[in-house]
């Protein structure tokens, strides 16, 4: 203990506790009028979200194709397929489970699925959670309280927030898919079973079973004008002999 020393309180004169003083009114002041805050007025104030923003998904009915490559794709079994009226299959959405990954929207061929800023929806119990496809196509009630839009914004020395009197968009126009013309082909067409399962399966026509005559065997046709290339063919295939191949223009 005889090698500690006692720590003693610096000693100011009056010029030096002058200058504290006000260097602290200073910081004070300009807090006031220009806060560096990093905390925003949540319900009052929004943050203002990219374009690309992985938030609640909306969907149209009119640009899907049926091709299932939504509930295949998504990693946490949200999405289930919904028998349609018109014979169609049609997504839904347990976000119970929903991870927020948009696998399922980059997956859609037909760009009927789509995102939104949308990001705080409440549930009352986690039953409605569970949203339907007639619920996927309008958005849900929406309330808003925010009158401003905040962005972070970093430069050399700090960062702090750009406070705008807007409110920030809820929904972004969706980006049209690129389209790559693809059609399902038999690789193998001596291993096919005519089992019929792609014709069952396809929900343009494409796939059909053709009776040659001479032999009295079924075998399964893929028009090509009718395919729309979705694969779920393909993906039912229990001999794993169809193919997606890209159409040679």
């Amino acid at each position: 203990m005889s090698g500690m020393k006692k720590v003693v309180a610096p000693e100011y004169n009056l010029s030096d506790k002058i200058k504290t003083h006000a260097y602290a009114i200073g910081t004070a002041m300009e807090e006031s009028v220009y806060p560096h805050t990093a905390t925003v007025l949540y319900p009052r104030e929004k943050k203002k979200m990219p374009d690309n923003f992985r938030g609640y998904i909306l969907f149209d009915p009119d640009k899907c194709i049926s091709c299932f490559n939504c509930s295949f794709v998504c990693p946490a079994n949200a999405i289930r397929m919904k028998e349609a009226p018109n014979n169609r299959y049609y997504p839904t959405i347990d976000y119970g489970k929903c991870i927020f990954c948009h696998f399922c929207i980059d997956s859609c061929s037909g760009g009927a699925l789509r995102t939104t800023k949308i990001h705080d929806v409440a549930y009352k119990d986690v039953d409605e959670m569970f949203t339907s496809t007639e619920e996927m196509i309008e958005p849900p009630e929406i309330i808003r309280e925010d009158k401003k839009s905040v962005e972070y914004v970093i430069d050399e020395t700090d960062l702090h927030l750009k406070r705008k009197k807007e409110r920030d968009g809820l929904f972004v126009e969706a980006v049209p898919p690129v389209e790559i013309p693809m059609v399902s082909q038999c690789v193998d067409r001596g291993s096919c079973l005519a089992c019929k399962i792609c014709e069952r399966v396809c929900e343009s026509g494409a796939a059909s079973s053709v009776v040659e005559e001479a032999t009295m065997t079924v075998k399964m046709a893929i028009d090509a004008e009718k395919c729309t290339g979705c694969g779920l063919c393909v993906k039912e295939c229990s001999m794993q002999i169809l193919r997606l191949v890209r159409v040679r223009k």
